[in-house]
C-alpha cells in the first residue's frame, strides 16, 4: 500500500520533470514543474476512486492549472512551462493508441469505445484548463488579497 503511494508520487514527479527537460525548460523551474505533474496525478488518483476516467482528467487538470497559475505568479515566469509539463500525466496516450491498433487490426467496435474514451478525457482536459485560466491573474497575486482585506477593514 505504501509501495503504491509512493510510486504515484514518484513517478508523476520525475516523469513531468524528463518531459520539462525534453522541452528545454530552464533548470530553476523543473522541480516546481515535477510538484504540478504529482499534484495533478494525485487528484486524478483521488477522483477515479469515484468517477470516470474523464471526470477524473477533468479534477486532475484543475489541480495542474491552478498550481501553475500559482507558480507562474510566484516564480514569475509564463504558465506554459508548468502547464505543458503538468499536464503530461493526465493525457490520454494509450487509449489514443489503442484506438489506432484496434483500427488496425479490424475491431472497429473497440477502436470506436477507446477512442470515444480518449475525446472524452481530451475534452475535459480542455475544458479544465479553460475554467481556471478565465480567472484573473490578480486573483492569484499576494497583494489582491492584501488590497482587498484592507479595503474591507
Amino acid at each position: 500500500m505504501m509501495r503504491e503511494i509512493f510510486a504515484n508520487i514518484l513517478c508523476p514527479f520525475v516523469g513531468t520533470i524528463a518531459f520539462s527537460a525534453l522541452y528545454n525548460v530552464p533548470n530553476q523551474y523543473y522541480f516546481c514543474c515535477g510538484i504540478t505533474g504529482a499534484a495533478g496525478w494525485i487528484m486524478y488518483q483521488c477522483a477515479l476512486e469515484y468517477s470516470s476516467a474523464a471526470i477524473a482528467s477533468f479534477f486532475g487538470t484543475l489541480v495542474v492549472v491552478l498550481v501553475s497559475r500559482m507558480l507562474t505568479v510566484r516564480m514569475k515566469c509564463p504558465i506554459t512551462i508548468f502547464l505543458v509539463s503538468g499536464i503530461l500525466p493526465l493525457v490520454p496516450g494509450a487509449g489514443i493508441y489503442y484506438t489506432v491498433y484496434y483500427l488496425v487490426t479490424n475491431q472497429l467496435g473497440l477502436a470506436a469505445q477507446k477512442g470515444l474514451e480518449s475525446v472524452k478525457i481530451a475534452f475535459a482536459i480542455v475544458l479544465g484548463i479553460v475554467c481556471i485560466v478565465s480567472i484573473p491573474r490578480e486573483v492569484f497575486q499576494y497583494t489582491y488579497w492584501k488590497e482587498r482585506r484592507k479595503r474591507k477593514g
